[in-house]
């Protein structure tokens, strides 16, 4: 019995097994059931947009979400019951998704799902305050390695500890390999989440979307079936408008907070004058500037170092998300921007350096972070040096950021949990 336990929680026995059993569901050898149980993403301060789906249509979907407390026999607590929207992605794949909120000053959120007449269990979702210790799990580009990602998440569940979740996960993009390709979402991303534990049922996703989990085509039918949070639309019947329900409707440039730190959330595949102008506007903002701390995720990061050389150099891919750099690092350094959060390159890298070359000030620094080292094949290859970069490490990793009142912690470990970086930012 040892034996079987211990083959059966081998990472890449689980990914085989994973793969195996959604091949039988698409040959309808189960019987209607939720395939994949909810996913809550973050939809801005106050609402989440959560997505689940079944085996088969479900009429009558609803989610159920209440504020604070736990609904008891004679609780007084309003409780909300959005009806869900609907849309099969196949003939086995039914998805529902519902908008909660506005949160308010609530210190937590609880829902269910509903399909197929039985409930999800009861989930919750922590609210932090700007005054309370918040802690995210930063990934980014799991594509393609289902087996290096249950490596990573294991190692994920070691630094946050059997009891206790994230409070939200910035993933950074490229979650995986082919947006069109359904098997890959099962395998590359909800399985092995739901199999470390399901941190995607209370921990709410902040998402930027990469190169390759993002179909950028504004077109009716198009492949953002599970990550395109139609960002601007706040309310479940919102989504059943003909743009939103048809594909054509795109928008993944948002702005939240996190404890006491204000995140920018752009699309480096899509740039736009929109974009751009949003951008502008949230950088001036009072909210973002008088935050504590001031942060950008984008997918593509402003400076590259490890990639291809024939593809960077001949294949024009040096070219790829080129507006980061060449327009919004300028405005990122103008404003005041304390960290930049970016995956794509399958590697992890930090540099500080002036905002203002300049400066004599040493505390006007910016940070460029990325993180792209959560499960695909690693980049090993340099193909640029723009000398800038404080620690390079050439392996799978994860990051924990905690965000608690004045102080800002980053926390790099790699898939054994040992510390390939650190650094704080004190006000």
């Amino acid at each position: 019995m040892c034996t079987l336990y211990l083959v059966l929680e081998d990472s890449q026995i689980r990914t085989l097994l994973s793969t195996f059993v959604d091949w039988l569901e698409d040959r309808g050898v189960y019987m209607c059931h939720i395939r994949k149980l909810p996913m809550v993403f973050e939809h801005g301060p106050e609402h989440y947009y959560v997505v689940w789906e079944t085996s088969c249509p479900a009429n009558g979907s609803s989610l159920e979400w209440w504020l604070d407390g736990t609904p008891d026999n004679g609780s007084s607590i309003l409780r909300h019951f959005v009806q869900a929207q609907y849309k099969m992605i196949d003939k086995s794949r039914h998805r529902y998704s519902a908008i909660i909120g506005p949160a308010g000053h609530a210190t937590k959120v609880h829902y269910a799902s509903n399909s197929l007449g039985k409930s999800t269990p009861l989930y919750s979702i922590a609210r932090r305050n700007e005054t309370e210790l918040t802690r995210v799990l930063v990934v980014a580009d799991n594509q393609n390695g289902p087996t290096e990602f249950r490596r990573v998440l294991a190692s994920i569940q070691s630094h946050y500890g059997s009891n206790s979740v994230p409070d939200a996960i910035l993933h950074v993009g490229d979650v995986v390999r082919k947006v069109d390709k359904l098997s890959h979402w099962h395998s590359q991303f909800f399985s092995p989440l739901e199999d470390a534990g399901g941190y995607q049922h209370g921990s709410p996703i902040l998402f930027a979307p990469g190169n390759h989990d993002h179909d950028s085509e504004r077109v009716p039918g198009n492949s953002n079936v599970y990550t395109d949070m139609y960002h601007g639309v706040l309310t479940t019947d919102g989504l059943g408008d003909p743009e939103v329900t048809n594909g054509t409707y795109h928008r993944f440039y948002h702005t939240t907070s996190l404890g006491s730190a204000r995140v920018i959330v752009l699309d480096s595949e899509c740039p736009s004058t929109e974009q751009s102008e949003f951008l502008k506007r949230e950088l001036q903002s009072a909210a973002f500037q008088s935050a504590q701390f001031r942060i950008v995720a984008v997918h593509i990061p402003p400076y590259i170092e490890f990639w291809n050389p024939d593809a960077w150099n001949k294949k024009g891919e040096k070219h790829w998300g080129e507006q980061v750099r060449l327009e919004y690092d300028a405005l990122f350094r103008r404003h005041n921007v304390d960290l930049v959060i970016s995956g794509h390159q399958h590697n992890y890298q930090r540099g500080t350096v002036q905002r203002n070359p300049q400066s004599a000030d040493p505390t006007d620094t910016i940070t460029y972070a990325i993180v792209g080292g959560a499960g695909g094949d690693l980049d090993l290859e340099r193909a640029e040096n723009w000398n800038m970069y404080n620690v390079t490490y050439l392996g799978h990793h994860f990051v924990s950021l905690e965000v608690d009142g004045q102080q800002l912690r980053w926390i790099a470990k790699n898939k054994a949990g040992s510390i390939i970086d650190q650094f704080s930012i004190v006000r």
